[in-house]
């Protein structure tokens, strides 16, 4: 019949205009009819005992009574099932993947005529370079897919995608559907150029930030030279956007960036969408979802078991409920083989998520009806309504079952056969007895490449079979291992039912062969029976918690009003101390401080013996970020750490238990100019943006020293590689904002350049520089160059040796956040001392101390407390160190930083005197809402050791059942410091 098919339609795939040198031209107007099938025409339309009608490899007509033409091949599908064939929107498939261009930074573009930025390559057309794989092809056929769209995976924008047909009997004349279907973006550079920016997701999402404000620039005719590649972006703009996010993190990323430009992206997700689903649901953007789900781990040894994180058991045991979170709560997606390792897992995959509730319409809809209207394609792919392609799957009942068999998966109206339907379905177990010996014998995959395995008292004997036209034979060996014999049988199928032959016995001897198919008794019905009720449920899935790891909450906590009796509080005012003193928490605010307070539905905590400060708060962190350097210019004033903010770093957690409320998560010292800064309050559980505070005082860092002039770089190519260098940097670039300052201020059209913006702030004081820097001489060159243009320095963050300059930092009005004993871990901190921050407390300079580090941020109490030592600072003061001075450092004094009557209500309840090394911090407090406290965690590390035996248990199961497991790999947390690069780009 395939024969037949093929053959009076090959003059469909050549064009018709096309002159013809091997025979005549021939036009085949034959029809096929597909009858008695129940026929998925859509995912929410089923017609049975139906008939299909295709003609020239498009879809005529559907339904129950069709008049069927003379001229038809008829095909009896009874019993039989249709489908609509799959569609993948995001594949490579058919481009050979890039090759990485040699080593070594490259600070400029390679090419002339485009982009500036080698990793932005909106030109760059799939179909330059796609070849049609045929091996892939069949693959993906087998698995139920007949359209795919395809893209080349290389840079930051890469050109346009192509939708293909997996049609292998035809040429790309037929099978290309659409030459240019979609425009591809990620967060990832281009292999093919060593140019070093970006070097880091917040990197990637300024430079597409800047290139959405040239092309529109470039639009209006502004610029008088020829860029191909804005030119391609501006044409692209009516195509479908994908951008490539894998995770739900750079999925909010992504959109970010969408949205300030009114481009709403479809995003390739990572699978962890459930865990912020509200979030994700309020980008409104339509998924591409990867089913690659992790597998369980094997935790036989429980001493590697123990070194499992929660999150990453959770995952494995959360990521499959994913596609039905996602359908609960009317998030449109599509589903893609993308990212599986192999991809006949996809099925297995789809089942798995099936079982964990996604309802089947859902499936079949995220499969062809969601990503045909996506690509504008709904009128031809995605149903088999008339007009549509021939791309359809027959199966031997629903598509979505394990033993459903796939017969045929045709495209363009042109069969793939998977399997023969008229092969008879022997598959399963039988037995059987020769010589008085009684024998188990199991068949598999009977209609594709048979194989079998004989078994007689469990011992497994080895076993060849083949199989062709309703005859079987078998060769397998004795149960005598001493002795090389084999047995060989030949019989008829039958009905399918049993097995009628003849058996060879090692000696010659003949014997009469019958099997008979093991028939299901009650108790395996009964089985079965409950297996379908356990499939009717969705899988268990273990609690979502704010953040979704260890020590998460539940359901996010909500302010409470909060009155603490009998304290000792440290105000950090004029009152000072305040010895057996209450403390009113209300509305999120310090309502009142005094002596025998009450106030009716407040919460009372006996603080008896117990101390009260205001919340520590530390002016330079790296916690909770996912980038901390964009190295790959000398100026990345472009770039904002709030675009990289990780809400879900345990570090916000174990510095809530050291009294940190508020950080400020720097931009680290990689070049001279470096990006902006969030200032954030450690809002455990929250999402980045909320974490983040309102009306954020605006700050940048500088840096000065080894860092920016790579005195310990391999490469030592990029501008400045000396200290007089660096001098020179600022001073170009602050010429340069204040001449496009001047330019924007003048009402004449100017192209805005994020970076020049964020100088010109800086110009205006709008925004505040907070400068990494070690030695005097460069203190003073860069307090003299802000004094050239009119402007203080803010902060002088390391300051080691802020001693030597403490008064010019004073005249110039300049703050200090420093270490408190640090010295000698580099050459340019050698004359570093441990009085450096008294010393610059007592001329006057608003001193602060700080960690730059995780761990040291959950004790920086007892590292304000050692300027009591060197020193003689007092008690007071030293508090304030880390508590209202950086607050005052980041202009946030006015809300935060001291115990006062309106302020937020940002405390700590200490166990002990605040400064000594035995305080414990038993209640961290932010605007009302408890983050940390002490009880509640002894309580959760019982129910973090009792989920992860509930899960190790799950693990062990999926184990027992031989299913495949992943090694147990401890993972180190890295902690990033002021010189830790990306390792993302």
């Amino acid at each position: 019949m395939k024969l037949c098919i093929v053959m009076c339609s090959f003059t469909l795939f050549a064009q018709d205009y096309f002159p013809s040198n091997s025979g005549v031209i021939a036009n085949n107007t034959n029809y096929t009819a597909f009858t008695n099938a129940t026929i998925h025409v859509s995912p929410t339309e089923v017609i049975e005992e139906a008939t299909l009608l295709i003609k020239d490899g498009k879809v005529v007509s559907v339904g129950k009574s069709l008049d069927i033409p003379k001229n038809t091949t008829k095909i009896n599908l009874s019993g039989k099932t249709i489908y609509p064939s799959f569609i993948d929107l995001y594949t490579t498939f058919g481009v050979e993947k890039p090759k990485r261009s040699g080593n070594g930074p490259q600070y400029g573009p390679s090419r002339s005529g485009f982009y500036w930025n080698d990793h932005v390559m909106p030109e760059q057309d799939v179909m330059a370079s796609f070849e049609y794989d045929t091996k892939t092809a069949s693959e993906m056929h087998k698995l139920g897919f007949g359209v795919v769209n395809t893209h080349m995976p290389d840079g930051i924008v890469r050109g346009t995608g192509a939708l293909i047909a997996l049609n292998n009997d035809a040429d790309n004349a037929m099978r290309v559907v659409d030459g240019e279907t979609t425009q591809h973006f990620s967060f990832t550079k281009s292999v093919t150029s060593r140019q070093s920016y970006p070097s880091s997701i917040m990197g990637s999402m300024a430079l597409l930030r800047q290139m959405y404000n040239d092309a529109k620039w470039y639009e209006a005719g502004n610029i008088d030279t020829r860029d191909l590649s804005l030119e391609a972006l501006n044409g692209n703009k009516e195509l479908l956007q994908i951008f490539e996010a894998g995770s739900r993190a750079n999925l909010m990323r992504a959109d970010k960036v969408g949205d300030a430009f009114n481009i709403q992206y479809t995003i390739l997700g990572g699978g962890d969408e459930y865990e912020r689903i509200d979030e994700v649901k309020g980008t409104n953007a339509t998924l591409i979802l990867p089913i690659d789900f992790q597998l369980a781990y094997d935790v036989d040894n429980p001493f590697l078991a123990s070194t499992l994180s929660l999150s990453d058991m959770r995952a494995w045991n959360q990521e499959p409920h994913n596609p039905r979170l996602l359908a609960e709560n009317d998030i449109t997606f599509a589903l893609t083989t993308h990212g599986l390792k192999f991809k006949k897992s996809f099925s297995t995959n789809l089942r798995k998520a099936i079982e964990s509730g996604l309802s089947k319409q859902k499936a079949l809809e995220a499969l062809t009806t969601v990503p045909a209207s996506l690509l504008g394609k709904s009128d031809v792919l995605g149903t088999l309504k008339a007009g549509s392609y021939a791309n359809f799957l027959i199966t031997d009942g629903d598509i979505f079952e394990k033993k459903t068999k796939l017969f045929e998966n045709w495209v363009q109206g042109t069969p793939n056969v998977i399997a023969d339907m008229n092969v008879k379905d022997i598959d399963g177990d039988y037995s059987f007895k020769l010589a008085g010996d009684e024998y188990k014998l199991s068949i598999t995959k009977s209609m594709s490449k048979p194989d079998a395995k004989i078994e007689m008292d469990s011992i497994s004997l080895g076993t060849k079979i083949s199989y062709s036209e309703d005859w079987l034979n078998l060769t397998f060996k004795t149960a005598d291992s001493a002795n090389k014999e084999y047995i060989r049988v030949v019989a008829n199928t039958g009905n399918g039912q049993s097995l009628n032959g003849k058996a060879i016995m090692p000696n010659g001897k003949e014997l009469s062969f019958y099997a008979n198919k093991i028939d299901e008794n009650e108790e395996g019905k009964a089985e079965d029976k409950k297996k379908d009720d356990d499939m009717a449920k969705p899988e268990f899935m273990s609690p979502i918690t704010y953040p979704n790891l260890a020590f998460g909450f539940t359901e996010k906590p909500k302010p409470e009003n909060l009155l603490f009796k009998n304290a000792t509080v440290w105000t950090n005012e004029n009152e000072g101390v305040l010895e057996n003193t209450d403390v009113l928490i209300k509305d999120g605010k310090i309502s009142k401080i005094g002596k025998d307070l009450s106030q009716k539905n407040a919460k009372v905590i006996d603080a008896t013996g117990k101390h009260i400060t205001a919340g520590i708060i530390d002016e330079h962190s790296h916690i909770a970020a996912a980038s901390i350097n964009e190295g790959g210019q000398n100026s990345s004033a472009e770039v904002t750490i709030e675009d990289v903010i990780d809400d879900e770093d345990i570090d916000i957690y174990r510095n809530l238990a050291g009294g940190v409320t508020s950080i400020q998560i720097l931009h680290g010292s990689a070049n001279p100019i470096g990006g902006r800064s969030a200032i954030i309050k450690l809002k455990w559980g929250e999402s980045a943006d909320n974490l983040v505070y309102d009306n954020s005082p605006k700050f940048i860092k500088f840096a000065l020293g080894e860092n920016v002039k790579q005195s310990r770089s391999r490469s030592n190519s990029r501008f400045p590689q000396s200290r007089m260098g660096v001098e020179q940097v600022y001073m170009d670039y602050f010429s340069r904002a204040k001449a496009y300052d001047q330019l924007k201020k003048s009402g004449k059209p100017y192209r805005e350049d994020a970076e020049m913006e964020v100088l010109a702030e800086i110009l205006n004081k709008e925004r505040f520089i907070s400068c990494h820097s070690y030695v005097q001489s460069e203190i003073n060159m860069l307090m003299k160059v802000a004094e050239q243009f009119n402007f203080n320095i803010n902060t002088f963050t390391h300051i080691l040796e802020g001693y030597k300059v403490a008064d010019k930092m004073k005249d110039h009005g300049v703050g200090g956040s420093t270490f408190s004993d640090w010295w000698a871990y580099k050459y340019e901190v050698n004359d570093a001392i441990p009085y450096n921050a008294a010393i610059m407390h007592k001329a006057g300079v608003v001193t602060a101390i700080n960690s730059d580090d995780a761990e040291m941020a959950r004790r920086l109490n007892q590292e304000a407390a050692k300027s009591i030592k060197y020193g003689g600072v007092s008690e007071e003061d030293a508090l304030k160190f880390v508590t209202l001075n950086p607050a005052k450092l980041l202009h946030l004094d006015d809300r935060v930083g001291s115990l006062k009557e309106g302020k937020d209500a940002d405390v700590v309840l200490w166990s002990d005197h605040p400064l000594s090394i035995y305080a414990i911090a038993e209640k961290t407090i932010i605007e009302g809402v408890t983050y940390f406290d002490i009880d509640r965690d002894r309580k959760m590390r019982e129910a973090i050791k009792k989920e992860k035996s509930e899960l190790v248990n799950l693990m062990l199961q999926e184990k027992n059942k031989g299913l495949k497991t992943q090694p147990v790999k401890k993972k180190e947390k890295v902690l990033l410091h002021c010189d830790s690069m990306d390792s993302h780009n």
